[in-house]
């Protein structure tokens, strides 16, 4: 019985690697795809963030994006099948003016809706927040 068990075990931790090691790109695949076609106008894109370096507003803004935003994000952000990462370069380099643009119209050709009925304040949050994803310096709830 001891002999079954340590030929299994090795064998299950081999099987389990294999596993693991072809279904990640299967799983990174579910991340949905940032569209590329999906640009601000130039106007918009050159806004500054009236809330940039407060770190009080940051915080708020980890507050509205797990109840508005997380759904389709994931709570850390990095993405679902509904929603891109956000954490990714191509993201991370766009303008705040941009981000918030994003997020007041939304895009109906990827689902993704508009928060324009939230106050501009908090709307420049969920871009504080977006940052904080990208950097890596997320904060507790």
């Amino acid at each position: 019985m001891e002999r079954n068990l340590a030929v299994a075990v090795p064998r299950f931790v081999r099987v389990t690697a294999a596993v693991l090691l072809f279904a990640s790109p299967v799983i990174a695949m579910q991340v949905r795809a940032r569209d590329p076609e999906w640009v601000a106008p130039a106007k918009e894109a050159a806004k500054a963030n009236p809330l940039a370096g407060r770190t009080d507003a940051a915080a708020g803004g980890g507050k509205l994006f797990r109840q508005r935003c997380s759904k389709c994000h994931g709570a850390d952000g990095h993405g679902t099948r509904k929603g891109p990462n956000l954490a990714h370069a191509d993201v991370q380099a766009q303008s705040d003016g941009t981000l918030f643009w994003k997020i007041s119209s939304g895009n109906s050709h990827e689902d993704m809706p508009s928060f324009s009925f939230l106050p501009e304040p908090q709307r420049w949050q969920l871009v504080l927040h977006v940052r904080e994803i990208g950097n890596g310096s997320l904060r507790e709830p």
